[in-house]
């Protein structure tokens, strides 16, 4: 049973029990979670048919992930990670949620914890095709589960799928959800995903807590969508990589970072931009590394052209007439 303490603590436990109404959320799905234990990332990832499932997803760095689902007590994703966090490894963290749980036979429950330790619970009554697998690939711990499936074997192809992909976690946990869906997927059909991956250091900012956070909560086509955005997310990530390259005046480097960003992102003109006033910015380049990259964007969004002046007065350009008039003449 979970102490007294822990659930005083959460504020959603009463004498040690979890709610025992197991009508709502109905929060049948597929979903993975994992824990690199190289760069100490942990990340998950989800699709259902039920409206906003990102619910589903929790984690903290250097705590634990949680996935929670099928008649789902989100309790166990809040107060899984107040007890990890609080010493408990993931085992003993689920097993003291199962045990204080009058409905546990509804609920899938995965954890992994920030030693490695990993557990995963599909209770008997959740509804088939319902399963679990958890392995570590490539020193990432990993579980798949999914419930209300339209055909078995839905968590085995997830793993599969992550174990052949190429890349980094997000990219990783992305194949493994179309690998999901193509196998069949949620027998209701499609309507809302989510992905993050978070860092491996908790900032004290829980905004820059996490490197990519993308959610779908309604669409009828939520992984291609859910895609999308995590090369949207990418690309800004790579950017941002770049500019602290730029600041070591290592140009070549973080033009290779830029270029990747603009190929997951082509027709997103402020970062092509916001990447040539950077270059000046910085002094990481000549006129010749960054009038092209101005041109690219005011052929894409002339109104840039009267942002230029603007930054000269907020102290973004240089104060340069010269500089200036060669920057608008492209």
């Amino acid at each position: 049973m979970i102490s007294a303490a822990l659930c005083t603590l959460a504020a959603c436990l009463t004498a040690g029990e979890l709610s025992t109404t197991p009508g709502d959320p109905r929060a049948h799905t597929y979903s993975i979670i994992c824990y690199d234990t190289v760069s100490q990332q942990f990340g998950a990832a989800v699709q259902s048919h039920w409206f906003r499932v990102y619910d589903v997803i929790w984690a903290k760095p250097r705590v634990g992930v949680v996935a929670s689902q099928s008649l789902a007590d989100f309790t166990y994703g809040q107060v899984g990670l107040e007890m990890m966090a609080a010493g408990r490894t993931a085992e003993q963290t689920l097993a003291g949620l199962i045990a204080s749980d009058n409905n546990s036979a509804v609920r899938q429950v995965a954890m992994i914890d920030a030693t490695a330790g990993v557990a995963a619970h599909t209770g008997e009554k959740c509804i088939a095709a319902a399963g679990h697998i958890v392995d570590t690939v490539d020193g990432i711990v990993v579980s798949c589960q999914a419930n209300l499936m339209r055909l078995p074997g839905v968590p085995e192809a997830m793993l599969t799928r992550f174990a052949n992909t190429d890349g980094d976690l997000a990219q990783r946990m992305m194949s493994a959800l179309e690998a999901a869906e193509e196998a069949g997927g949620d027998i209701r059909g499609k309507q809302s995903a989510a992905l993050f991956v978070t860092r491996a250091e908790a900032t004290g900012r829980t905004w820059e807590d996490r490197i990519h956070d993308v959610r779908v909560d309604d669409s009828a086509e939520p992984l291609p969508e859910l895609r999308r955005l995590l090369d949207v997310s990418r690309s800004y990530q790579l950017t941002f990589d770049g500019y602290l390259l730029l600041q070591e005046k290592k140009l070549a480097e973080a033009n290779a970072l830029f270029e990747e960003a603009i190929r997951l992102n082509p027709d997103q003109h402020e970062l092509i931009f916001w990447w040539a006033s950077d270059i000046v910015r910085t002094g990481a380049g000549e006129s010749s590394d960054y009038l092209p990259i101005f041109k690219r964007a005011f052929e894409m969004w002339p109104e840039w052209k009267d942002v230029v002046p603007r930054l000269v007065e907020s102290g973004l350009l240089p104060d340069d007439s010269a500089l200036i008039t060669e920057i608008l003449a492209q």
